[in-house]
């Protein structure tokens, strides 16, 4: 008998082969997934109770339904003074330049769409390959992105933010 080779219980040697290449692709595939995993072991705000200004970078938990029926991201007071927070399961990213100034964009990086990780220092920062945004316009400040990151329609209403 040439060509394939049955062990036991009827299974061929190319039968068990092809099932390993299987096994070791879902492997890969698992291990280089997007630049999100959505898996956070924080169930807030990451920002929330002694971050320092500006270096608030978490993401919420779902969002609340104000009762005009807007979806509300944050309260204001939740966004620091020159800097922001990300809201990874709504790819948005909410900031605040100056006092009482709110601007919100595209949290998924125009580099390679992972979803951008921080803020801090005046920038919004990608973790995977070091593309860095202005708090103030989107602008690229550094990194290999191609592009600014779109802006995002929000209302900020009562002390809340919501998208718009």
């Amino acid at each position: 008998m040439t060509g394939t080779h049955t062990a036991a219980g009827g299974v061929t040697r190319r039968t068990v082969v092809a099932a390993a290449g299987t096994a070791g692709l879902g492997a890969a595939l698992v291990a280089c997934g997007g630049g999100s995993s959505g898996s956070s072991s924080a169930s807030g705000p990451a920002d929330a109770g002694g971050s320092a200004p500006g270096s608030g970078s978490g993401s919420s938990g779902p969002s609340d339904k104000a009762s005009g029926g807007d979806d509300v991201l944050s309260k204001t007071a939740d966004i620091p003074e020159g800097g922001g927070k990300i809201f990874a399961d709504r790819k948005v990213v909410v900031t605040q330049p100056k006092a009482n100034e709110f601007k919100a964009f595209s949290a998924v990086c125009t580099h390679q769409g992972c979803t951008v990780a921080s803020i801090s220092d005046g920038l919004i920062k990608c973790p995977c390959h070091g593309s860095e945004y202005s708090i103030a316009d989107g602008s690229v400040k550094g990194g290999p992105a191609p592009s600014p990151l779109p802006p995002e329609q929000i209302k900020v209403s009562g002390g809340s933010i919501s998208l718009a």
